[in-house]
């Protein structure tokens, strides 16, 4: 990371803070980060100190720690971005014996930051949304920050129309899409990584999601994604091995009683990102689907923090809803296995002499054979369709 876009002050001018208070908000190449203070003191924040949207940079400062009685310098310094080349032409910075030198350190401004306009992250997405590039805009807000009603102006005007639709891609958009790029390679390139495929009966799972629609009235009904959560965390309960991850001393297995989370792969106009869905198999269908709906709607704002991306043992990644029946699935790294789901469509059955009208879903399971072998991840597919040809009886018990 080299840059990211200030959100907000979490603490104010003149609190006290105190190591692990958390100061402010950060966002950076997918999600808003909560950064916390290392230090104690009274915060002081300058009159130029960054505001939303404006961007900063790694090592720069953005406000003061200090003694009650105080007085903070006048202006902060300025950062540069730093190269590798320039990395290894620079000195040594100071160490944690020279702490009592930094007061000197940080007095000394470096050569002038970034210069891109400040904006807001609303107005970034709304920019995407409309093919705006919002760095050509002149902004309403405070020291000519680019907000929402900008980009929307900018929409309605003949300027709009003229944008090229090569710009679509922002910074932001583009630093997401590398950070995709280099997990998947990383997934490629260091894993063992072996796809079983099979299909399931899903003649019972469809009428189920019929139940639910036909009571929603004017809610969201729970969807496929809601009751395959749920009968996946069931099933991974009895298949520890699915749940293990790779470390450098060898697979670690997770206690069977720990929560299971599942990540659940969902597309955005930044690029795929993976919320995590806590603990599925002991929430309602109706809890999980309030869940989901909130995650997927943070996830497509932008808003998803970093705690919201972790932890996960396991991914979903469903591709139904765009008519694909199966796909590879690349590993969601450090997990060992992802689930793909494709869509259900209908097909002729056999019934004794009889060919009668059935659902039919498919199933891919990607899964790192560093940590199991084929047979174990084959029960569990095997008890996974089980489970999805009879989801009432799964869910009931």
């Amino acid at each position: 990371m080299e840059e990211g876009v200030f959100v907000e002050w979490l603490k104010a001018d003149g609190d006290t803070i105190e190591p692990g208070d958390l100061l402010f908000n950060l966002e950076g190449e997918k999600a808003i980060q909560e950064i916390e203070s290392i230090d104690s003191g009274v915060l002081r924040i300058p009159e130029n100190a960054p505001s939303e949207g404006d961007t900063v940079l790694v090592g720069q400062v953005i406000g003061w720690l200090c003694k009650p009685d105080e007085t903070p310098p006048a202006e902060l310094p300025a950062v540069e971005l730093q190269t590798d080349a320039a990395a290894a032409d620079r000195p040594p910075g100071p160490t944690a014996d020279s702490a009592d030198s930094a007061d000197d350190s940080v007095a000394s401004p470096a050569p002038t930051s970034t210069s891109r306009p400040a904006s807001s992250p609303r107005a970034r997405r709304i920019a995407a949304e409309l093919g705006i590039d919002w760095k050509t805009l002149t902004g309403s807000g405070r020291n000519g920050r680019i907000r929402e009603c900008d980009v929307r102006a900018a929409a309605g005007s003949d300027t709009a129309d003229s944008q090229p639709p090569a710009k679509l891609a922002t910074a932001t958009t583009v630093s997401i899409r590398g950070v995709i790029a280099d997990r998947l390679l990383a997934a490629a390139q260091t894993t063992a990584p072996v796809t079983l495929t099979t299909t399931a009966d899903a003649q019972a799972l469809v009428s189920l999601r019929q139940q639910f629609q036909a009571t929603a009235g004017d809610q969201p009904a729970v969807g496929y994604n809601e009751i395959l959560l749920k009968l996946t965390a069931i099933v991974l309960q009895q298949h520890p091995q699915l749940r293990s991850q790779w470390t450098d001393s060898g697979p670690q297995s997770p206690a069977t009683d720990d929560a299971i989370d599942i990540g659940l792969a969902v597309d955005t106009q930044q690029g795929l990102l993976v919320p995590v869905v806590r603990n599925p198999g002991s929430e309602t269908l109706k809890g999980l689907q309030q869940s989901v709906r909130g995650l997927v709607e943070r996830a497509r704002l932008g808003e998803l923090s970093i705690d919201e991306m972790t932890g996960g043992v396991f991914t979903i990644t469903n591709l139904g809803a765009h008519g694909v029946d199966a796909f590879t699935p690349i590993l969601n790294l450090p997990q060992a296995a992802i689930l793909g789901v494709g869509r259900v469509r209908a097909v002729p059955v056999v019934q004794g002499e009889d060919i009668v009208a059935g659902q039919q879903l498919s199933l891919s399971l990607t899964f790192d054979h560093r940590v199991l072998d084929g047979a174990p991840a084959a029960r569990f597919l095997a008890d996974l369709v089980q489970a999805i040809e009879n989801p009432g009886a799964m869910l009931a018990g």
